[in-house]
């Protein structure tokens, strides 16, 4: 406790340091989204060896066909795109065309230019959800065409955990317009801090993607990868983050509100953002592959080819905390970061404080 109430002072008079602002494109948000989810909208860097880069939403959906049990199923009418994916039931399992093994062009997605845009590509989306009472809360939904797992070790052949299909997300909580805490997702988790702690570039925090698995980190460096319902030793498998190439998802977004129905409307007033795809409820990649495909191996009882993930309508966009509810203790940390931008090593990390 004593260690608790010394950090908590110190933190409540100690600023961050925040990194020299980098030149962002001018934001083209449409009217009426708040200035303030623009302002403080996270930026993104994303590891500097990652292959599986943020992917266009739409160039996704065409090259994948809705299965169920592996079996093609009857939907709308082709092309399945944004705007209709909805149509498919909650069974479906958005399939690639491709085999994922051979690396497939779309699946490795689009590179930021030099201002943080993956220009041609709709890769992100912004969601606000306000609560009222000044309350709101901003998600930040990243996609990217493919997941690739841990390796144990560091060795390729102990490879498991990839997936068609990504979706990650940072989300930001404010009061009157200010922000108080942001929420970093990892796997089947994450982890949330307080936004006077975080690194900044000017007021804009940052969020490391760590290569290949695109967890979102308030640093970089080196991080235990967790798998829920399965434990493996501290440094056996990581993910990993560093400064590589920085990515301004509100320049490639589409921007929404969302109520407490999980109904969504766009802030795009002309009706060129489609709505629909944020109402599919099936899973946004292949399901597991079977012991009979060649293709699947278990490591360590894990499968090398897991299912892909839900969409941004299966993420608790009305959680009361800042954390979603997932059975684990929601967790608000609070870091201390050097005030020299020559290193990235974090000096100090408070206890964990429960809210």
């Amino acid at each position: 406790m004593v260690l608790k109430s010394l950090f908590l002072a110190v933190a409540s008079i100690a600023s961050v340091a925040k990194s020299a602002p980098v030149k962002l494109q001018e934001r083209q948000a449409p009217s009426g989204v708040p200035d303030y989810v623009l302002k403080y909208a996270p930026i993104v860097y994303l590891h500097s060896d990652d292959q599986y880069l943020p992917t266009d939403i739409n160039t996704f959906l065409d090259h994948v066909t809705p299965r169920v049990n592996f079996n093609e199923v009857s939907g709308p009418s082709k092309p399945l795109t944004s705007s209709n994916v909805n149509q498919m039931g909650a069974d479906v399992w958005l399939t690639s065309n491709d085999d994922v093994t051979k690396d497939p062009q779309w699946m490795k997605g689009t590179k930021p230019d030099s201002t943080g845009k993956t220009n041609g590509a709709v890769s992100a989306a912004v969601i606000v959800n306000d609560k009222g009472n000044g309350n709101v809360d901003a998600f930040y939904m990243y996609f990217y065409g493919y997941n690739y797992g841990g390796d144990v070790l560091g060795v390729k052949k102990l490879n498991f955990g990839n997936h068609v299909g990504d979706w990650e997300h940072t989300m930001v909580r404010f009061s009157n317009g200010v922000p108080q805490a942001i929420w970093y997702s990892q796997h089947a988790n994450g982890q949330a801090f307080t936004y006077a702690t975080v690194e900044k570039s000017g007021d804009r925090p940052l969020a490391y993607s760590a290569s290949g698995t695109h967890a979102n980190y308030a640093m970089s460096g080196t991080h235990d990868h967790t798998i829920p319902n399965f434990n493996l030793p501290g440094g056996v498998l990581e993910d990993h983050t560093n400064k590589g190439v920085m990515w301004d998802p509100l320049l490639s977004a589409w921007y929404y509100k969302v109520n407490n129905a999980n109904a969504f409307e766009a802030y795009d007033s002309t009706g060129g953002t489609p709505t629909g795809w944020l109402s599919f409820t099936g899973r946004w990649g292949d399901a597991e592959y079977p012991t009979s495909d060649k293709r699947q191996v278990k490591i360590f009882g894990q499968a090398k080819f897991v299912g892909g993930p839900t969409g941004p309508e299966d993420k608790q966009l009305n959680r009361d905390k800042i954390c979603p509810e997932n059975g684990q203790t929601c967790i608000l940390r609070s870091i201390l970061v050097p005030r020299s931008s020559s290193t990235d090593e974090v000096v100090f990390e408070g206890d964990e404080v429960v809210v």
